[in-house]
């Protein structure tokens, strides 16, 4: 989760000098209070409320809960009327942020995914659950004219506390909208992939923008950061070395870097910090809201989804996923990510069909949704929203494509009767950029990102189909499954699938971009080797001997068009978006500069494969 992002999705300005027509509307019609509601334990959590003057109705109560300040604070507005949350005001609804516990003017100890108690027995017990069921039966009981009806919603952090509202119980609460929630920092959300820590985001999140700073009083200010000296962070990253080297920049303030650093395998402290350990006979309607193209909270998205799904099935839940980064469909018009063009303002769509008919529907009596699918999922490539009764839809067929002699894939087994491999050295002197580009922050764009740059390093395994005859749609997960050997103890393996436009495809009308033999990254995931067994027990690899490496990438939607090709690339590092491996089986987390070694990969043909959810 970056910086400017984050500020522009949750710090809202102030109200500026030249007001436009909505916020003097907005200013006109709603009065702000502050208060500081009490929870179970005594702390007191400030708490902004945007209450409608209109007393002909009783009004909703919107909540959202963030890390991220309700700021303004004092007398000016939250500037409601930048995006689309307007329509809310204009609908009438009692509009509530708060500051979660031990944020910004909230009193309490903040915890960073503070896990969920299931079994609260004293005031002392207390949760993002409880907190929310405490805010609100207070709200309920003492801000006028609410009808009694309450929903919550937010986007990646606030998305997770979203999650646990829904875990609240209380009988007010009738919609939650967790958008991007974060829901598990070890296997895909902001922290780490499959155990591969994700150094950019995390170290820039904790540290770059203060998150984790210990906050001792409730303050109006922002804490103090940590800013990368440097605009090339590839190399600002890779010459800071070795994870115990960024360990001394933040000291030992940041506590929950320091967990980090000190669990590196999946333990009962990453267990118990998985959202999904609660969802369990979740009372609300859920409305689950993400991005395709989401390079922070995307498996939290489709993963939240289907726990409700698996573990309360009787909940009215709803998944909706556009063709967006994080956060987007809150904010600029859903056209385009990078050089994509995806043909319609997605975000419009969305918002006019989708959410706010949900949140009215439940909160206002208002509508219906009988036309809300139970999964609404806009497919990459033909640019188009399709809906189905279940996610991954019911006529998807797993289909092998596998890896074969001189860059080829083929949908055909066509076993060799001698092992063949294709090798490549892996140098983390040296790794392979996430991003072609020189830049500070870590883009969104590279999820859709031309792949070319890579596929002419050495280092990086380039197989390709034939040119598509027809069109080939993917709906589901993409399970990645390579025989390999290596010549130390362990190493990392990225698995990239790629869309490969044809050569006449001509110029983006926007972006100016020459599309021909553009390689659209549609999917790509990291896998750390030495959790190919177990992620709680990991294992060396025996230097020279065969062994199958086997991981899921996240949900794709995508068309791959008549006349384009599918491609697939295979490396061993992905930098700096996620650390380096020292492909040695060694602490990562405690390692030396000098730890870090070459190493040769070899991927056997025909033994490897990608799996693809093919839609009939």
């Amino acid at each position: 989760m970056k910086k400017t992002v984050l500020l522009a999705l949750f710090l809202f300005p102030l109200i500026a000098a030249a007001q436009n027509p909505d916020s003097t509307w907005f200013v006109n019609n709603f009065t702000k209070k502050e208060v500081s509601i009490p929870m179970r334990d005594g702390a007191k959590l400030f708490t902004s409320v945007y209450v409608p003057n209109d007393k002909s109705e009783k009004h909703p109560i919107l909540i959202t809960r963030t890390p991220y300040s309700c700021a303004p604070y004092g007398k000016d507005y939250r500037a409601y009327w930048r995006n689309f949350m307007l329509n809310y005001c204009k609908e009438g609804y009692i509009m509530v942020i708060q500051d979660i516990r031990g944020r910004w003017m909230s009193e309490g100890t903040f915890e960073v995914v503070r896990p969920f108690n299931p079994n609260k027995k004293t005031n002392k017990d207390i949760d993002e659950a409880s907190d929310t069921y405490d805010t609100i039966d207070w709200l309920v009981k003492n801000i006028d004219n609410n009808n009694g009806k309450v929903g919550v919603t937010g986007i990646s952090f606030p998305g997770f506390y979203a999650t646990m509202a829904a875990l609240s119980g209380h009988p007010a609460l009738k919609a939650v909208s967790p958008q991007a929630p974060v829901t598990d920092r070890f296997f895909g959300d902001d922290d780490h992939h499959n155990g591969v820590l994700f150094l950019m985001d995390a170290f820039d999140f904790h540290a770059g923008f203060g998150f984790s700073q210990p906050r001792p009083q409730p303050t109006t200010k922002p804490a103090k950061t940590f800013n990368i000296p440097d605009y090339d962070n590839y190399a600002w990253y890779l010459n800071m070395g070795a994870l115990p080297n960024f360990t001394k920049v933040t000291g030992d303030s940041l506590k929950f870097w320091s967990d980090m650093m000190n669990h590196p395998n999946f333990d009962a402290w990453w267990k118990a910090r998985d959202a999904r350990s609660g969802i369990k006979n979740v009372k609300p309607a859920m409305l689950i809201v993400g991005g395709l193209f989401d390079a922070e909270d995307g498996y939290g998205t489709w993963n939240t989804y289907q726990a409700l799904v698996k573990q309360s099935p009787a909940t009215k839940s709803n998944l909706v996923i556009g063709p967006w980064y994080h956060g987007q469909w809150a904010s600029r018009d859903g056209t385009h990510l990078g050089n994509i063009n995806f043909g319609s303002k997605t975000n419009d769509w969305y918002t006019t069909n989708i959410e706010i008919p949900f949140f009215n529907y439940y909160l206002k009596g208002k509508g219906n949704i009988d036309t809300l699918s139970k999964a609404t999922i806009f497919f990459s490539g033909e640019n188009k929203w399709k809906t189905f009764k279940q996610w991954p839809p019911a006529d998807v067929t797993e289909t092998p494509v596998y890896i074969e002699p001189n860059g080829k894939l083929s949908f055909q087994d066509m076993p060799s009767f001698r092992a063949s491999t294709d090798s490549y050295v892996s140098d983390p002197a040296k790794p392979v950029p996430y991003a072609e580009k020189v830049h500070y922050y870590r883009t969104r764009e590279y999820m859709t990102d031309d792949q070319r740059f890579a596929a002419r390093r050495t280092d990086v395994l380039v197989y390709n189909t034939d040119t598509l005859t027809e069109d080939l749609t993917l709906a589901g997960p993409v399970v990645a499954d390579l025989l390999v050997s290596i010549s130390n103890t362990d190493a990392d393996f990225v698995v990239k699938l790629i869309d490969v436009f044809p050569e006449n495809a001509g110029t983006d009308p926007v972006t100016k971009y020459p599309m021909g033999g553009y390689q659209m990254l549609v999917r790509a995931e990291i896998m750390r080797g030495r959790y190919r067994n177990s992620f709680s027990a990991p294992e060396a690899f025996v230097p020279g001997k065969p062994a199958q490496v086997k991981f899921t990438l996240p949900d794709v939607a995508h068309t791959f068009k008549k006349g384009h090709k599918l491609m697939i690339q295979v490396q061993s590092s992905w930098f700096p978006l996620a650390d380096r491996n020292p492909q040695q089986f060694i602490d990562i987390y405690h390692a030396k500069d000098s730890d870090f070694v070459k190493e040769t990969i070899n991927v056997y043909h025909n033994s490897s494969k990608v799996i693809l959810p093919v839609m009939n």
